[in-house]
């Protein structure tokens, strides 16, 4: 099975030189990235994206902090294209799960991705709201995991097991920190990454030798040593 790669950016000209690309599958973008993107309005930078990215999937979030909004967000978000998945965190900012919003949405066939997901139990909670022929995507945060000292891999394990007999389900490895996590995934099954450009640009140099990478680290310093002119 295919591990497909999304680019985790939000923006333009990155997202129009990715979309070509095709060891790209898709985007995820979050409000965070898009405020890095610097977009001003919400709605006009999307829907600009999406001039580009006519065919590959592509996350949007929601903003909204409650049930009520989070909901109209989602069915604007929706219509701004058919390879739009609608992002939707599994909890607000207090805490509670968003099931109620999964489930309504996921009912009415609009594609989810769910987002800043951290435990097993959150996902098998999330799995009981969703309409099983509806597509949606499980975004499990392993690099923010690791950054805790937690070991993300058991959770992935139990994730892709609920889900693997159900092929609208994917499960997404997100907060990718090093290409290494590629593999990873690659081993674990895992239907999605996704990774900033920068990760992505450092898979083309996957099977390099040791015996190359040490002269290139070598030549490294000492370029760097004359540039300074070190003297001792």
């Amino acid at each position: 099975m295919k591990t497909k790669i999304f680019c985790d950016i939000a923006d333009f000209q990155t997202i129009k030189y990715f979309d070509k690309k095709k060891y790209v599958d898709g985007f995820t973008t979050n409000p965070s990235l898009m405020r890095l993107a610097g977009a001003k309005n919400y709605k006009d930078y999307s829907t600009k994206i999406l001039k580009v990215c006519k065919k590959k999937p592509i996350s949007f979030e929601v903003f909204a902090d409650n049930s009520k909004e989070m909901l109209k967000q989602a069915y604007i978000i929706n219509s701004w294209g058919k390879n739009v998945y609608v992002k939707i965190p599994v909890v607000n900012s207090k805490g509670y799960f968003m099931g109620s919003v999964i489930k309504e949405l996921s009912n009415k066939g609009i594609k989810l991705n769910i987002t800043a997901v951290y435990t097993f139990g959150q996902v098998k909670n999330i799995c009981k709201n969703l309409n099983k022929k509806t597509k949606s995507i499980i975004s499990i945060f392993a690099g923010r995991m690791s950054d805790k000292g937690k070991d993300p891999l058991p959770v992935f394990k139990k994730s892709i097991s609920l889900t693997k007999k159900n092929k609208n389900i994917e499960i997404l490895w997100a907060s990718t920190r090093e290409a290494y996590n590629y593999i990873q995934a690659k081993k674990l099954k895992c239907n999605i990454i996704t990774m900033p450009p920068k990760i992505i640009n450092q898979i083309s140099t996957f099977g390099k030798s040791f015996k190359s990478m040490t002269v290139d680290t070598v030549k490294g310093f000492l370029a760097d040593s004359q540039k300074s002119k070190f003297n001792l």
